[in-house]
Order: C-alpha cells, then structure tokens, then sequence
C-alpha cells in the first residue's frame, strides 16, 4: 500500500495539531507562569500587566536582572546538558556499567550530571558573565528583571531541604519495596497459570480501587500504638511509627502494589517462556533465570513501573499529612501549609518558588529515561 493512502486527510490533520498545540498551552501555561513569578518580585509578580509579570521592570530596577548575553549563555548550558543526557549519557552508561549492574552507572552518571549543571550553572556561569557583560555595553545590560532571592528563602531560610530530604526518603523507600516484591509477584503471577494467582490479582485490583482515606483510617491507630505494641519486643524505649517515614513508605507501598503487580505481571507476559526454560536447560536456577536472563529484559518496564511509584510516593498529599509530624513533613504538604498560612505578597512568592521547585527531579528523571519509559510502555503493543 502507498504511502499516500496511508496519509491523513488534510482536515484531520489541521484538526489533530490544533487540538495538541492548545492542549500543550493550556497544560504548559500554569508551569511557566508560575515559574516566571518565582523570579521576579512581589510587585511585579502580582502585577496586573502580563508584561510587568515577565520583564519585571521593578525587579531590574532593584539591581537584579538578566542580560541579552546572560540568557544566552544560558540557554547553550541548558541545551547543552539536555542533549548529554538523552544522547551521550545512555551510550555512556552502556559501555562503562559494570556487568549485569546497569543501574549503577546510571546512578553514577545521573549524579554527575546533576552536580556538573549545578556547577556550571550556578559558579561557574556566573562569574564568566560578571567578568564579560561589563565589557560588551548593550549585549551586557539587564533586559529582563530576574531574582533568586525567593528560592533562598525558601531553601535556607525556611527549611525546605529538610522537606526535600523527607521526600527522598519516602519515595526511595516506597520504590524500592514495591519493585522489589512486585518484580518476584509479577513474575511469578505472569508464569503461574492457576486460578489462585487469577484470584490474587483480582482481589489486588480491588484493593487498589479503594480510597486512600480508608487505608490511612486502618493503619492510624496500629502506628498510633506501636510503642505499646512494641514494648515487650524492644523494651521502654520502643518507638512510635506515628509521625515518622516509614509509617507513610508501608502505606504508600500498600497503596502502590497492586498497580506494581498488575503492571510487572503483564511486562513478563510478555518474555517468552523459553527464555526461562532455555536457561533452566543450561543449569540455571529459578531464580538465576529470573536474575540473570529475564531480569536484563525487563529494565524498561521496572524504569516505567518504577517511575509511577516514584510520582505516587513523591505527589502524595493525603496520606503525608495526616501520617508525618511537622519535622518528617514532605514537600507536597509543606507547600500547601505555605499558601494556606502565608499572608503578604512576599511570602506568597516564596511559596510559589517553592511550589516550582519540586518540578525540576520529575522533569530530570522523565528526560534521563525517557527511552527506557517509551520502551517500556509500548512493551507488548505489537505481538508477532
């Protein structure tokens, strides 16, 4: 068949790009504006002129500000680091991971990318610009009005790397658990053709079907009492699950495994059987086989099942709040009490600034692993 035939009628094809530009705007829009408010100051970011909001002339007139030749310096560094981590990075991680230890190489090389943008943009770019834009006259002057001072406030002054801390652990706790024990169920759940296991993922889909709220409500009173519970095990000094994170990890986690699965069960389906016999005739174990043979397959759906947990444990609101202290509090709350309390424009600014920051991890994991994401969620599309 020719392409032609296969060619969308002009019509529909004007239609599809319209609706996906005016999707893409009206979900892209929120994110730059408020990205765009957390540079500028109060008076301008609550400025009733869209203009005001992003050239910030009140900004620049306090001192702070970008130039012509700053934003593209900095664009080159941003372009620059984009393409290192979806083209250079995954072949370098390819060549130099240890055998059978992919991971590591992208924690390894994902931690140095980080640092080095970190350093460059935030050091080193700075102070080639301070020596250059005084020597360049109108390339060097400010034309957009542009402040950091809020993101500092936020991150030292008001604590907001301890929230980033609290959220780290939860979300590596919740991954790590749930594919940990949803790889082992999935696989053996994908291989396992009984009706006990049909029953099991059944009663798996229920419970996941059911409102967080009720979760919390069961486990509430258990954390509330495990000291009590916990005495005659580990004495006067046994302490409190309530308020710390490893009561929000199991519930979350509990939330979180039948989606874990559901979702791994059907990646496996999809790797023949004889893989695993052909290892088993070579000598290997059941679980070599799983380690070594189907496990090396499967990578694209972990990344992909493991990117949701991360979204469920890092997004979580209802079951943060009610389950951690103030101390183990985690970002999404922490945020929220920042906008329900703050009262001057100042400290709404700060809030938004913070609001913005936990953007930037979800933007960075999407864009290391988006192949591993693409392939893992097209798995199985195309059988033949």
């Amino acid at each position: 068949m020719s392409s032609r035939a296969l060619r969308q009628p002009l019509v529909l094809r004007i239609t599809s790009a319209t609706f996906l530009a005016v999707w893409c705007l009206v979900a892209a829009f929120p994110i730059f504006w408020i990205m765009v408010m957390s540079f500028k100051s109060p008076v301008d970011a609550f400025s009733s002129n869209p203009l005001n909001v992003i050239f910030g002339p009140s900004t620049r007139a306090g001192g702070n500000g970008l130039s012509l030749l700053d934003i593209i310096f900095g664009i080159i560094v941003i372009w620059a680091t984009v393409r290192i981590a979806t083209k250079k990075l995954p072949g370098m991680v390819e060549a130099y991971s240890p055998a059978g230890q992919k991971w590591v190489g992208w924690v390894i090389g994902g931690l140095a990318l980080v640092l080095g943008f970190l350093v460059t943009f935030f050091a080193i770019l700075p102070a080639i610009l301070d020596v250059l834009n005084p020597m360049l006259g109108p390339l060097g002057r400010d034309i957009i009005g542009l402040t950091t001072e809020h993101y500092k406030t936020v991150w030292v002054e008001r604590g907001f790397s301890n929230n980033f801390k609290n959220s780290m652990i939860v979300t590596t706790g919740v991954v790590v658990v749930s594919l940990t024990f949803g790889t082992l169920a999935g696989y053996g759940l994908a291989r396992s053709g009984s009706r006990l296991a049909f029953a099991i993922l059944i009663t798996a889909l229920i419970f996941r079907a059911l409102p967080h709220s009720v979760l919390v409500a069961g486990y509430l009173p258990v954390f509330i009492s495990s000291s009590e519970w916990l005495a005659p095990i580990l004495g006067e000094n046994a302490p409190t699950l309530y308020g710390k994170p490893f009561a929000v990890i199991a519930v979350l986690v509990a939330i979180n495994q039948p989606f874990t699965i559901w979702m791994l069960r059907s990646f496996f389906q999809n790797i023949p059987a004889e893989l695993d016999e052909a290892a088993r005739v070579d000598g290997c174990s059941h679980f070599q086989a799983f380690r070594r043979v189907i496990m090396p397959v499967m990578w694209p759906g972990v990344i992909t099942t493991g990117l949701f947990s991360f979204l469920l444990g890092y997004n979580d609101f209802l079951v943060t709040s009610l389950l951690l202290d103030a101390q183990n509090q985690t970002m999404v709350p922490a945020i929220a009490g920042m906008f329900s309390r703050e009262t001057t424009t100042t400290d709404q600014v700060v809030a938004v600034a913070a609001a913005v920051s936990i953007t930037a991890p979800l933007f960075f994991l999407v864009m290391l692993f988006q192949r591993q994401i693409v392939s893992g969620l097209t798995a199985g599309a195309v059988k033949g």
